[in-house]
C-alpha cells in the first residue's frame, strides 16, 4: 500500500502526458544513432507534441507542482537536447570533416540545451514570452536542416564546417538574452497590433509550407529551418 501511495503521488495524467515527450525523445535517440533519420525527427515531433499537451492537460486539470516542472524539463533535455544533437551527428557525419572525433562536437548543443532549461526554470520573465531559444524551437530548426542537407545541391554548398558553426550559433542563442515571443495570447490582449509578429509568423509559415510542398518531399521537410529563421528574424524586428 505504501509503494502504490508513493506512485499516486507521483503519477498524475500531465506527468504521464510528460513521460510521453521523454519517451519519444528516447526513441528518436535510438533511430537516430541507427541511422534512421526519418524515424529520429518524426519522434522529435511526437515530443513536441506532448510536450504541447502536458501544459494543456495540466492547466485544464488544475495541476501543478514542483515535480510536473522538474519532469517536464528533464523531458525536454532528452528530446529537444539530446536528440536534436544527434541530428546535428548525422549531418556532421555525411560531410568530410577534419578529425574522425569531430561529428561528436554536436553534443556540445544537448549541454547547453541542459543550461538553457535550469535557466528557464528560475527565470520568472519568461511566462508569456521567451529570453532566448526556446529548445523545441531549436530541435525543430535541426528537423529541417537535416532534411535541407539531404537536398545535393544544399549538401554541396555547404560542408561540415558550416554546420558547426550553425551548431555554436544555435547554442549560443539558446542561452543568450535575446527576447523572443511565444505564440501564447495575453487574455484579452488579441489585437493585430499587439500580436502582429504572432500573426505574421502563422500566416508566413502557412505559405511556406504550402509553396515548399508543391517543391517536393525534402523542400516542405527543410522548410521548418526557414520558419524558424523567420521566427528569430521577427522576435528582433518586430515589437
Amino acid at each position: 500500500m505504501f509503494i502504490i501511495h508513493c506512485l499516486l503521488k507521483l503519477i498524475n495524467l500531465p506527468n504521464i502526458v510528460t513521460c510521453g515527450n521523454l519517451y519519444c525523445g528516447c526513441l528518436s535517440i535510438y533511430f537516430g544513432l541507427s541511422g534512421q533519420i526519418g524515424l529520429a525527427c518524426l519522434f522529435i515531433l511526437g515530443g513536441a507534441i506532448f510536450d504541447f499537451l502536458d501544459g494543456l492537460t495540466a492547466r485544464a486539470m488544475h495541476i501543478s507542482g514542483p515535480i510536473g516542472k522538474e519532469l517536464d524539463s528533464l523531458a525536454d533535455v532528452v528530446s529537444f537536447g539530446i536528440a536534436p544533437s544527434v541530428l546535428c551527428l548525422h549531418i556532421l557525419g555525411t560531410h568530410a570533416v577534419p578529425f574522425s572525433w569531430f561529428p561528436l562536437l554536436a553534443f556540445i548543443m544537448a549541454a547547453f540545451s541542459a543550461l538553457r532549461l535550469a535557466k528557464f526554470n528560475i527565470d520568472e520573465r519568461q511566462t508569456l514570452s521567451f529570453i532566448g531559444l526556446p529548445t523545441p524551437a531549436n530541435a525543430i530548426f535541426w528537423i529541417g536542416l537535416t532534411y535541407l542537407n539531404e537536398i545535393p545541391a544544399v549538401h554541396q554548398a555547404l560542408g561540415g564546417t558550416i554546420y558547426f558553426l550553425i551548431m555554436l550559433i544555435c547554442s549560443f542563442l539558446l542561452i543568450c538574452e535575446l527576447p523572443m515571443f511565444s505564440l501564447k495570447l495575453k487574455p484579452g490582449h488579441n489585437s493585430f497590433g499587439e500580436n502582429k509578429a504572432r500573426y505574421i509568423l502563422i500566416a508566413s509559415s502557412v505559405i511556406i509550407l504550402l509553396v515548399s510542398w508543391f517543391l517536393g518531399f525534402s523542400y516542405f521537410a527543410a522548410s521548418p529551418a526557414l520558419i524558424i529563421l523567420l521566427y528569430l528574424l521577427l522576435s528582433v524586428i518586430v515589437k
